[in-house]
């Protein structure tokens, strides 16, 4: 520890040598590579301990973050190239967020009504690469630490009470479910075993026998009753003491931290109030265009009649999970087909597509894309295989295409192909962008030839309107005092999804405030790009070219995404 501290103070003292040349192009380089290094160090990410949440750590680790943002705000940008403006961008917005989220309190409240710091302990042997002696030594390490980090997050859940931060009280039914999967009948049974399943031929017998029984009296002895304490904890006394307010205003601060979410998440500066009009305008048009599907299939009734309709027809839903996992198989491939059509550039790295965990689904949303970072292993697209009957098969191209290509894994993938930049740039994912891209790569169904199926366009409308429903929901509920029920209720009966879905989707929103936000607002932002650039290019417009001015510099903020496809239509119009 106190060599690490030593070298953090070693660090701190080059970088302020370095804002000293910053103006230079080299100066910034060195500079921004050493911010991001103790950026890490700060974060805490350690392959043999998980983080010290201790309340003296995260005040420290706030004070540095705040030294470091001064440092980056004392250099002339004017003398930044292109890409080093990007990369300065960048660390300014991730240190920002960090010193928001500290300053508005989101320590407090280590969940949401899909996941929360328990659940994300799961995917610790998913994370690990397990390819040497030591790779076992430290996972072991790092499972020992799991009850005195569980600990301390259930203190600031503890502290959160006293000062007025829960998540609502209507979020949480049925959460300890989750907490409820992670604690098993035996050791061998638990996912913190998954690693001990299969002895690799570099390990000696002897060694791996060692490495099971502590395994197995780690998780016996420490992991499971530290997850029984958080579970008790939980059903019987955070969840009774939660919040009854639904909206962020009702917290601490709380109009002000939704206006800095709203800007973090969409990198707009906007107010709730535009963009809870921009989403009935949305809602409107999408409106009129569902009906034209309507009158195309011939539905008699009315436009609530045909959702009933298909909520409920059996023809809509897989049978089993393996026929909803092969049909998402089969649209992903098809997908794959029509990309060169539309890119000149494709990524490297495959990707599957496989089952939300069982511990997570009930409470997850229908799909979701899981890159995992690693050149030895495929991003995957998941599918949520948890209560068929509310998966619809008619959403599923539109779903397929966001989350895997041209959507989530094409992006994210081609952002870590980009060897010549810097790890915080290549890993860098903004909601605004990432989910403004997933949501345009389903209207390119359209002209990859999906949704020739009227009920399936009428998915990808539905998918749309979902998205368009989420601007005025989610400003509603957080600032305009709309009720949990007036929310289900909008979104229930504007799009075709289940209404578990609807459910959980909502439930999403009043625990994440202002993150759904950025899907609508990207999208609308890279349309009404494309659309310039078709207008002033004319005859010269090609839309491969144009996808590679979007894409060629991985996650950005929308500002950074306008310059980029104003210089890319500059050049185009002086080819």
């Amino acid at each position: 520890m106190q060599r690490t501290l030593i070298a953090l103070s070693l660090t701190l003292s080059l970088a302020a040598c370095a804002a000293k040349v910053a103006p230079a192009t080299a100066g910034f380089d060195q500079l921004s590579a050493q911010i991001w290094q103790q950026e890490q160090l700060l974060s805490d990410r350690s392959a043999t301990r998980l983080p010290d949440m201790s309340p003296e750590a995260l005040e420290k680790k706030q004070q540095k973050r705040l030294h470091l943002l001064k440092q980056l705000q004392q250099v002339d940008q004017n003398s930044l190239n292109e890409q080093q403006a990007i990369n300065y961008q960048i660390l300014v917005y991730e240190l920002q967020d960090a010193i928001d989220e500290y300053r508005f309190g989101a320590h407090y409240m280590p969940l949401t009504s899909e996941s929360g710091f328990h659940s994300s302990l799961g995917f610790m042997a998913s994370g690990t690469e397990f390819s040497s002696v030591k790779s076992y030594q430290d996972y072991l390490t790092k499972l020992a630490s799991v009850p005195r980090y569980m600990q301390q997050q259930t203190d600031w859940m503890r502290k959160g009470m006293d000062k007025g931060f829960t998540q609502p009280k209507a979020v949480l039914t049925g959460y300890e479910q989750s907490i409820q999967a992670y604690i098993s009948e035996t050791p061998e049974q638990s996912i913190f075993y998954r690693p001990f399943k299969k002895k690799p031929q570099f390990i000696a017998d002897a060694d791996w026998t060692s490495f099971e029984q502590q395994a197995k009296a780690l998780i016996a002895q420490q992991i499971n009753p530290a997850y029984q304490q958080f579970y008790d904890f939980f059903v019987g006394t955070y969840r009774p003491s939660a919040r009854d307010e639904i909206g962020a205003n009702a917290l601490p601060q709380g109009e002000a931290f939704y206006q800095n979410r709203l800007e973090h998440y969409t990198t707009l500066k906007m107010t709730p109030q535009q963009v809870h009009q921009l989403g009935l305008q949305e809602v409107a048009r999408i409106k009129a265009e569902m009906q034209q599907v309507i009158d195309q299939v011939g539905f008699k009734g009315s436009f609530a009649d045909f959702i009933e309709f298909l909520r409920t027809d059996p023809q809509f839903y897989a049978k089993t999970a393996t026929d909803l996992l092969k049909e998402a198989s089969f649209i992903a491939k098809k997908a794959d087909a029509e990309l060169p059509k539309l890119f000149k550039t494709l990524p490297r790295q495959p990707y599957g597509v496989a089952p939300v965990p069982a511990e997570i689904a009930p409470k997850y949303t229908s799909g979701r894309y899981s890159g995992r970072g690693r050149a030895d292993s495929a991003g995957f697209y998941w599918v949520n295989t948890y209560a068929l009957n509310r998966r619809p098969l008619y959403e599923l191209e539109a779903l397929t295409l966001h989350e895997a290509v041209p959507g989530h894994h094409l992006q994210i993938a081609l952002a870590a192909e980009m060897t010549d930049q810097p790890d915080y740039r290549r890993n860098f994912y903004t909601s605004a962008f990432g989910e403004g891209w997933g949501l345009y790569s389903e209207f390119l169904g359209l002209e990859m030839g999906f949704y020739q199926d009227p009920y399936s366009n009428f998915g990808r409308l539905t998918y749309e309107m979902w998205r368009a429903c989420r601007l005025v929901v989610d400003t509603g509920m957080h600032t305009m005092g709309w009720s949990r029920q007036q929310a289900l209720d909008y979104l229930g009966s504007h799009t075709a999804l289940s209404m578990h879905n609807v459910t959980t989707e909502i439930d999403r929103y009043i625990s994440w405030p202002a993150q759904a936000l950025s899907y609508k607002l990207g999208e609308i932002t890279i349309k009404k790009l494309r659309n310039q650039a078709e207008q002033q290019l004319g005859d010269k417009f090609n839309v491969r070219d144009f996808h590679e001015a979007v894409l060629k510099n991985g996650s950005v903020p929308l500002s950074q995404l306008e310059l980029q496809v104003t210089q890319y239509i500059e050049q185009a119009g002086k080819a």
